[in-house]
């Protein structure tokens, strides 16, 4: 299982893939994003979905529709009953309050379904999809073809829906209903919404596929698609270790995030926020980015950092493709043990080259003691007048620049924190 709670999924990258027009396409699409998927093939075919829904983007700009007609129309469809179409009309007396209803009901499933077959279905170029989505997108043209929808959406259009075909529709809710065709349908049409709200974002975003390679992680020109402005860096992975040095404030943890994001949006077959990205197929993340305790187990975030440390080797020991971030490890504990296990654990992560680390870190000392099987970075800060200003431009190397004395005089402690004479 994952560790992707740091993503902050639900708060920070649903809504930037979220176009969706109702409760359920979102939640479905939510689903996608925290569901990983299980092959490099199945990446690589949910990108063909997602290009073929680009390819058809023009037609899709017109998928619209008020909220409160879906939400009835599925309410109708999946609690309709049999008991419902029984005829309460006497001879010399109208339709009943309920059948009133239940005709008004049905005369809005149809306007409701001709709106989405005229406007999108039947418009739509299959051969644009692969094979496997395309009989998806066949079933729901089939469940809306079930209805007739030219011809009833004419009736009521020009006059309105007669006895005998109100009677002919209700037949076919039923002969749907007993064929268990209905769910099934709610579930294609909410699966095609999620699809074209995601493919909306990739198109509005300008976001690229990457290709998958076993030996690379290449990103050019990535960035945080919820930060304002960012400044874009690039980053080409020589070893599969990469050490993250610089000051705080640096933008170390956005780096982490952005790349964290960009791989694994990219291993879901979603586009990533780049011009260009090459990454590795994965089978496990662990985004350890935001400092906690693990309150419910009783652990400090020392301890907890331990035991990730710990499930993540033993995943790329059994020879998983792991892709792990860890920020600031060890900080939770004196500096000598954080010097000496942080160096023991970089230098031990080379062992496994099928997958990928990244740790930041403040400590010093590691600057000459990892071996050439590990890379380092940092993010670029200048000291004008005595004053840090970052560039959150990424550098190879190790940033020598200490800010937090600087910091510490500028906002005056040296002088209040003197002993009075």
């Amino acid at each position: 299982m994952s560790n992707i709670e740091d993503l902050n999924i639900k708060k920070e990258v649903l809504p930037i893939f979220d176009y969706s027009l109702n409760s359920f396409t979102r939640n479905k699409i939510l689903s996608i994003l925290e569901t990983s998927l299980k092959s490099e093939s199945q990446i690589i075919e949910r990108q063909y979905i997602l290009k073929g829904f680009i390819s058809n983007i023009e037609i899709l700009k017109k998928y619209s529709y008020t909220v409160l007609y879906l939400n009835e129309v599925h309410f109708f469809l999946n609690n309709f009953k049999s008991e419902q179409v029984e005829s309460k009309r006497h001879f010399f007396f109208g339709p009943s309050t309920d059948e009133i209803l239940l005709n008004n009901k049905i005369n809005q499933l149809i306007l409701f379904f001709h709106r989405l077959e005229s406007i999108c279905f039947l418009r739509l170029n299959l051969r644009d999809f692969p094979e496997t989505y395309r009989s998806d997108l066949k079933r729901i043209i089939t469940f809306l073809s079930c209805f007739q929808l030219k011809k009833y959406e004419k009736i009521i259009r020009e006059k309105q829906l007669r006895n005998k075909d109100s009677k002919d529709l209700i037949a076919i809710i039923l002969k749907l209903k007993s064929d268990n065709m209905i769910q099934p349908f709610w579930e294609d049409l909410f699966l095609f919404e999620s699809y074209l709200s995601i493919s909306r974002a990739i198109v509005d975003k300008n976001f690229v596929f990457p290709t998958f390679e076993k030996k690379a992680l290449t990103l050019v020109d990535f960035y945080h698609p919820l930060v304002e402005n960012p400044v874009k860096n690039s980053f080409a992975a020589s070893t599969n270790v990469i050490i993250l040095n610089g000051p705080n404030m640096s933008g170390k943890s956005t780096f982490l995030k952005s790349v964290s994001l960009c791989v694994y949006l990219g291993n879901l077959g979603f586009g990533i926020p780049a011009s260009k990205g090459e990454i590795p197929f994965c089978t496990n993340f662990s985004i350890g980015i935001n400092k906690r305790d693990n309150i419910l187990n009783g652990y400090s975030h020392f301890m907890t950092e331990i035991m990730n440390l710990k499930n993540v080797v033993l995943k790329a020991s059994e020879g998983k493709r792991c892709f792990a971030v860890f920020d600031e490890l060890f900080s939770g504990t004196n500096i000598e043990d954080a010097f000496e296990i942080c160096l023991t654990t970089i230098n031990g992560l080379t062992l496994y080259p099928n997958s990928y680390f990244f740790i930041s870190t403040h400590i010093q000392g590691l600057k000459d003691l990892t071996s050439t099987a590990v890379s380092t970075y940092y993010l670029d800060c200048e000291l004008i007048d005595n004053a840090p200003a970052f560039t959150y431009k990424l550098k190879e190397g190790w940033s020598d620049i200490k800010v937090g004395r600087i910091l510490f005089e500028k906002v005056g402690l040296n002088k209040l924190l003197k002993s009075k004479i």
